[in-house]
């Protein structure tokens, strides 16, 4: 399936919550989506059985300055295509729905979004810090982030 006819399908099932096809021609495209929307969609494009997104490839963390995105490149092993899900979130208290129970792989990118960018999966079983310790302070991988001089006593 082609990403304009997998973006129409989600846009008839969905309405407004598919919001654009960006990058059409390349791989993957994208469906923007509303950043509430992400666990009802991710449902369908692994559920229905035209779609069958049965793989989350990777699910990333983008800090654009004025905000934020998490971007999912899914892949279906059966049928063999592939598409990517965007959605943006501001740079104040950004957050979205986990799809950890969609898709289970998604839980340690979730943890790494939310440890470098501060970005909040709403109902993750096991959000936490996974690279660094739990009394860091701050997200490093934000364009903003001011890194510390010392850490613990120890000049970083």
């Amino acid at each position: 399936m082609e990403p304009k006819e997998i973006f129409e399908k989600v846009t008839e099932k969905f309405g407004g919550k598919a919001v654009e096809l960006q990058g059409e021609g390349f791989r993957p495209a994208f469906v923007v989506v509303s950043p509430e929307s992400v666990r009802e969609i991710a449902l369908f494009l692994r559920d229905d059985p035209a779609m069958k997104f049965d793989s989350l490839m990777c699910l990333s963390g983008v800090d654009y300055k004025d905000r934020f995105a998490v971007t999912y490149h899914l892949h279906s092993l059966s049928v063999g295509h592939q598409i990517g899900v965007k959605a943006y979130l501001p740079r104040e208290a950004p957050s979205l729905p986990s799809v950890d129970m969609v898709w289970p792989a998604a839980n340690f990118q979730e943890r790494e979004a939310f440890d470098l960018y501060g970005i909040v999966f709403e109902g993750s079983w096991d959000l936490r810090r996974i690279l660094l310790p739990e009394d860091w302070e701050g997200h490093p991988l934000r364009k903003d982030y001011k890194y510390p001089e010392f850490y613990n006593g120890i000049k970083v």
